[in-house]
């Protein structure tokens, strides 16, 4: 798995996370990342839209299709 793979495992596995815990988690798993190479991977992940980051937590983007289709189905 690459480090977007890992780092998104991770996220989905602490829910809310910061960067500390999510690096914290990742070495538990037996992946070190570098400081550096976490902050880049999560930048990619954010402008990706794949995680957002609220109060120096990460959490993955919630999807939001439930929300659309609820609008469409009772539009008038």
């Amino acid at each position: 798995m690459d480090a977007r793979g890992w780092v998104v495992k991770a996220v989905e596995n602490l829910r809310f996370a910061s960067e500390k815990e999510i690096a914290r988690w990742l070495d538990e798993e037996g992946e070190s990342f570098s400081r550096h190479e976490l902050q880049q991977t999560l930048q990619r992940l954010l402008q990706e839209g794949v995680l957002e980051l609220k109060n120096g937590l990460f959490r993955l983007r919630p999807k939001g299709s439930g929300a659309q289709a609820f609008e469409r189905l009772f539009r008038d």
